[in-house]
């Protein structure tokens, strides 16, 4: 059998180095790590990439396919730390980067009645390698409701509140549980969203929200200052940006901390 032209490995003379190449928007099944049940099936959106030297054309596509079936579906820390040093090796790169987006579920009582439902929270697992070190991000995008300070000290009657989306990275030392990063967050907000509410646990969101009034940058600081006293947290950026009920635009606001 006549051998193949490897097209990838052909000299390239335009000496411009890539920053990163590889695959992206691919769906994949995982299991997930998950505090109560021991794991959860989902599904992730994935991207892999590696940097490609000046004088190669291209780098090798099927390869990033073959590393990540080659772990399984598991996905937990040590496996996505894995991935990227795998990348590395096979395709003699000097960094490889690979990013993990999928929908993770909870199952939240209800305040006062109890009812059972599923909330559904959005989780991104970002690696990046090189030989020498790997950098481990997870964020979670966290739906709050917030109420406004402002408009419950000026108004006689009421205030205005609204659904908010915090998003939150960490580096952390030991593993760290996607629930626990939810829950700081949740508790730093005017109140948690819920997927089911009768009309007892309706009534107590209301007045909760009420009691705890937070601007988005109340918000921000909340989840900054706990973050400070979690020892295994090394790193945090926390990004609130409020899907306003009275104005045409959202409130934003964000912090981070000094780079670990």
């Amino acid at each position: 059998m006549k051998e193949l032209v490897d097209t990838q490995n052909e000299h390239d003379d335009r000496h411009l180095a890539i920053d990163r190449v590889g695959v992206k928007n691919l769906r994949y099944p995982i299991t997930v790590r998950d505090k109560a049940n021991s794991v959860q099936q989902t599904v992730a959106t994935v991207a892999l990439a590696v940097d490609l030297p000046h004088q190669y054309k291209g780098t090798h596509m099927s390869r990033f396919i073959e590393v990540l079936n080659a772990h399984g579906p598991t996905l937990d820390v040590r496996s996505m730390a894995a991935i990227p040093t795998e990348l590395l090796k096979r395709l003699s790169a000097r960094e490889a980067h690979v990013h993990f987006e999928f929908p993770f579920f909870l199952e939240k009582k209800a305040p006062v009645t109890g009812a059972k439902g599923l909330m559904d929270y959005q989780v991104h697992f970002e690696v990046n390698a090189t030989a020498e070190d790997v950098d481990f991000v997870v964020t979670v995008e966290v739906p709050v409701t917030t109420l406004c300070p402002c408009s419950k000290a000026i108004s006689a009657h009421g205030a205005h509140n609204q659904r908010g989306i915090v998003t939150y990275s960490v580096r952390f030392g030991d593993p760290i549980w996607i629930e626990d990063l939810v829950a700081l967050v949740e508790k730093c907000a005017s109140a948690e969203l819920y997927s089911l509410l009768k009309r007892p646990d309706e009534k107590f969101v209301t007045e909760a929200a009420y009691d705890h009034p937070v601007f988005v940058e109340d918000l921000v600081r909340n989840v900054a200052a706990r973050s400070r006293d979690q020892e295994n947290i090394r790193w945090f950026k926390v990004e609130a940006e409020n899907f306003e009920s009275i104005h045409n635009h959202n409130a934003y606001a964000v912090i981070e901390s000094p780079s670990a």
